[in-house]
């Protein structure tokens, strides 16, 4: 316990050390220091400082030192034009020019076209062009995430010209552990690895050590899939060709967990039935401008629910009683869908469902369906039976639950499903939205049923 408190206090001496070097526009003292921490804890550090503090930092770094802090900043994607106005002009489009291409497309596709387009206009020339490059790519596509930082070599060479490639594109290459091996047309024909090179011989020639074994992804390929074959294949990178096989980039393992965390966070938002949760809203207005598209929609079913429950006035009016059970029915039919629909949508984020016969899904949730409803109906009949005195309500309710559960819990996995056969993002099918739908299902077979069961009611 003592360690733990001794590694924090040297962290915020650190801290404080930092900031006084700022104050006293200590050059030397802050480069220092700043320059030894790991790049995640020097852009934990810059997100921290005000306008003021952060513009000295601007004159303390180069564009270079910079681009690393960026890398690694995690700020919403709105404040990146917002900190880039903060820089000069040309410092900044130098810095973005140092980034790693991907990193340095991510940042320019979150301003205004115009600014973009001023920033590569003032940089190096070669590196605009790269990053012009992949800017063209559809969002969300491998394309869009790749980077052309890679090693490459030709077939026809030996380990020792390869070692002296590697050596002098390592420190602009996004990984070195992969190597690609390309023809004369750039087509790629393998691949070796980092300690491929190393435990053979310098002069054993390539083309007889490499891999040609290739799993790569389409420049077209949706990243989500993309992250998902680096998971399957654990692989720290994956080449990116196009439809003739030329190599474009590669997606690197850290590109992918950026993905797999966007895409997450993007099912969660839709499944909460809210528009964007990356961010953090700072304004109750703007929060709400995102919500409520959403609770309109609900809104608007949920006026139909209880249209549903006036439509069954009389027979309320005849058998208050049953007024007492209709959340109880409501509530086991959302929650219940719910459940089902987060195993659906589960299964097919990952793909489990891809390899998995559809089929067996439903037919394992129509089954679940039936057993909790069987055992929640005759829970629920004994109970009412118990309370009420009156066997044919405890019965009503039972069979209410049983067939609501069932209904629910199919409704759950079929509708996800359907929305992915029609190319919609299940997540859309979110858990408010199955909710109400389940609500209207579960308020139909409840009176439905207490319809039938009147004269024994009354």
């Amino acid at each position: 316990m003592e360690e733990v408190k001794e590694e924090h206090a040297v962290h915020h001496m650190n801290k404080d050390l930092l900031i006084d070097s700022l104050k006293n526009e200590d050059i030397e003292g802050f480069r220092t220091e700043f320059l030894e921490l790991h790049p995640y804890d020097q852009a934990s550090f810059f997100k921290e400082l005000d306008e003021e503090h952060r513009e000295k930092i601007y004159h303390y770094l180069s564009p270079e030192e910079m681009a690393t802090l960026f890398e690694n900043l995690e700020i919403d994607d709105d404040e990146y034009k917002d900190v880039l106005a903060e820089m000069n002009p040309n410092y900044a489009a130098d810095m973005i020019s140092k980034m790693y291409v991907d990193d340095a497309v991510d940042v320019l596709n979150e301003l205004e076209k115009d600014q973009a387009v001023s920033y590569l206009t003032i940089m190096d020339e070669e590196a605009a062009q790269e990053i012009k490059d992949l800017l063209h790519y559809k969002e969300y596509t491998a394309g869009s995430i790749m980077t052309t930082d890679f090693v490459s070599i030709s077939a026809n060479q030996t380990v020792r010209s390869a070692m002296y490639i590697l050596k002098n594109e390592a420190p602009k290459a996004e990984t070195i552990y992969y190597i690609y091996v390309l023809d004369e047309q750039k087509r790629l024909l393998g691949v070796i690895s980092l300690r491929d090179l190393i435990v053979n011989d310098d002069d054993t020639m390539i083309a007889d050590i490499t891999n040609d074994r290739i799993v790569s992804v389409s420049v077209g390929d949706d990243q989500e899939e993309v992250a998902r074959k680096i998971k399957d294949y654990n692989f720290l990178a994956l080449p990116v060709v196009d439809f003739q096989n030329h190599l474009l980039g590669i997606i690197t393992v850290d590109d992918v967990m950026d993905v797999m965390e966007e895409e997450a966070s993007d099912d969660y938002s839709k499944l909460a039935a809210v528009s964007d949760m990356d961010t953090i809203d700072r304004s109750p207005l703007s929060a709400a401008r995102k919500r409520l598209p959403w609770l309109i929609i609900l809104l608007f079913l949920g006026m139909m629910t209880a249209s549903l429950i006036g439509r069954f006035e009389e027979t309320l009016n005849k058998v208050a009683i049953l007024a007492v059970f209709i959340p109880l029915i409501a509530g086991m039919a959302g929650n219940t869908g719910t459940q089902a629909l987060a195993v659906a949508v589960r299964g097919i984020a990952t793909g489990d469902l891809e390899k998995e016969n559809k089929w067996k899904l439903i037919v394992r949730e129509a089954g679940t369906g039936v057993i909790t409803g069987a055992i929640c109906g005759i829970l629920v009949s004994i109970i009412v039976f118990i309370w009420k005195g009156n066997i044919y309500l405890g019965i009503l309710v039972g069979i209410s639950i049983l067939s609501t559960l069932i209904v629910a819990t199919l409704a759950g996995a079929l509708i996800p499903l359907l929305m992915h056969k029609f190319k919609i993002d299940p997540a859309v099918a979110s858990g408010p939205f199955i909710t109400t739908i389940n609500d209207l299902i579960s308020i139909l077979i409840y009176f439905g049923m207490a319809t039938l069961f009147m004269n024994y009611l009354l």
